[in-house]
């Protein structure tokens, strides 16, 4: 794989190449501020995976580095989740992801609010760049999320002449995400210890893409129905072939 794409200067005047993250290059540790960060996300990935809608060409990843050369200074930021729809070379145990280079760009980059400073939405443009700044003008992504995990609110900006525009929900409080074909929204309730304030998948007919213990549990009450059922009409379940607890 080659280490450098191609060079260019942007509309914002920085000069952009496009290459893969340096050998020995110490990625940032940041600090999570907020233990639910890490159930947000990885919830979001479960019901995919769950789904089928995870492909092996696809890149979906947790608090993962995406990098680009600023002025000849390198720069790598990891969004809170991202979804890139394919990329050139399927490689395990991947670090770092440099769009263009190695696939297509982030088609959406999700940030969950933790910061005091409110760094979801630096437009600082000297290096190292805001990351507003990095994911609008630098990377281009299509659509870039900012979720308030305690008071639910979801920020849904999508690119628009060159600038992210704030987008409003439909009418049951989802946004449609044409590059997944998904529905994305709020939803409160409790998963791994946490209650509160989640981020859902819905398919286009409206159905919730539900996570492993609600499947679980709709299998568990699907049995008892048909089991109450049969009892109904004399039937008793346990005397059935094949019946097993």
């Amino acid at each position: 794989m080659a280490t450098l794409l191609s060079e260019s200067k942007s509309q914002t005047g920085l000069v952009i190449s496009w290459e893969a993250l340096p050998d020995g290059y110490q990625l940032e540790d940041e600090p999570v501020d907020n233990t639910g960060q890490p159930l947000l996300a990885g919830a979001l990935c479960e019901s995919l995976e769950i789904s089928g809608f995870i492909q092996p060409q696809m890149l979906i990843a947790v608090n993962f580095a995406l990098c680009a050369t600023l002025n000849n200074q390198f720069i790598a930021k990891a969004p809170d989740w991202l979804y890139i729809p394919s990329v050139k070379e399927i490689l395990p145990g991947r670090k770092s992801y440099t769009p263009h280079l190695e696939g297509d760009i982030p088609a959406v980059v999700m940030e969950f609010l933790s910061d005091k400073d409110g760094g979801e939405y630096s437009f600082k443009r000297t290096y190292p760049p805001g990351k507003w700044f990095f994911y609008e003008q630098i990377l281009h992504v299509p659509i870039y999320i900012i979720f308030e995990p305690d008071g639910g609110l979801l920020e849904y900006y999508q690119l628009e002449n060159g600038r992210y525009e704030l987008k409003q929900p439909d009418e049951n409080g989802r946004h449609w995400i044409e590059s997944m074909g998904l529905f994305l929204g709020t939803w409160q309730g409790a998963k791994e210890g946490r209650t509160g304030y989640w981020l859902r998948w819905w398919d286009q007919t409206g159905n919730l893409l539900p996570w492993a213990l609600e499947m679980i549990e709709k299998e568990r009450k699907e049995k008892e129905r048909l089991m109450a059922y049969l009892r109904s009409q004399g039937v008793d379940p346990h005397n059935l072939p094949n019946h097993a607890e």
